[in-house]
């Protein structure tokens, strides 16, 4: 199985969306002509660019779309899943897939988002300048390092990830309790967690701060 980036005359997927009735979900999408078939992909998070491991690929031809009237399927699991449809051109050899930079042949399927518990203590003493923090993240399905991150701000909480100083995570999260290690701050300072991309992991996930 072999991968190219999209160039301007790639056979792409577009229009792709989805219908959900009880715990079923159907894919459709607006095929380019003269493809006849297609790979389809499921993963935990958008791959955009990246190569998707082959093993969770599922050859799917125009006809079988033709007779079930799209791609469907039961959703099952916790949380959301991404589907991506990769258009694959005849080729003589092993199969060409189409990745596409802009996400357009990918789209997230939620069985119910799942929920990302959070919590952030302080700890100073009146005599020093900082304080630690520590932070706790408790997802309840793993996630990767770059579906969150923290910002900090003097003075108060921040209100986005463009109120105050960005910070990213640099390890993923396993699926419960995970204690990152303290970080000293200025006493003045605040700390609260964000989505790095409200858009993308917001229809995925649930970011819910303990008190």
């Amino acid at each position: 199985m072999r991968f190219q980036l999209a160039q301007p005359d790639s056979p792409i997927i577009t229009g792709l969306a989805r219908t959900i009735q009880d715990d079923r979900c159907t894919l459709r999408w607006i095929w380019p002509m003269g493809l006849d078939a297609v790979y389809i992909g499921r993963s935990k998070e958008p791959l955009h660019s990246q190569e998707p491991e082959p093993r969770s690929l599922k050859l799917y031809t125009r006809a079988e779309y033709k007779a079930n009237h799209g791609y469907t399927f039961r959703i099952e699991g916790v949380g959301a899943a991404i589907y991506t449809v990769y258009a694959c051109p005849e080729s003589i050899g092993s199969p060409l897939l189409i990745l596409q930079p802009d996400g357009d042949n990918a789209i997230a399927v939620s069985a119910g988002r799942a929920k990302i518990h959070y919590s952030i203590r302080y700890k100073s003493n009146w005599l020093s300048k900082h304080k630690t923090v520590q932070i706790v993240v408790s997802p309840e399905v793993p996630i990767g390092e770059d579906v969150l991150c923290y910002v900090k701000k003097q003075g108060g909480s921040p209100t986005s990830t463009e109120d105050g100083i960005r910070y990213p995570f640099i390890t993923p999260f396993a699926a419960g309790r995970n204690e990152l290690p303290p970080i000293e701050i200025g006493k003045q300072e605040q700390i609260r967690l964000f989505f790095t991309d409200r858009q993308t992991y917001g229809t995925l996930y649930e970011l819910i701060a303990e008190q």
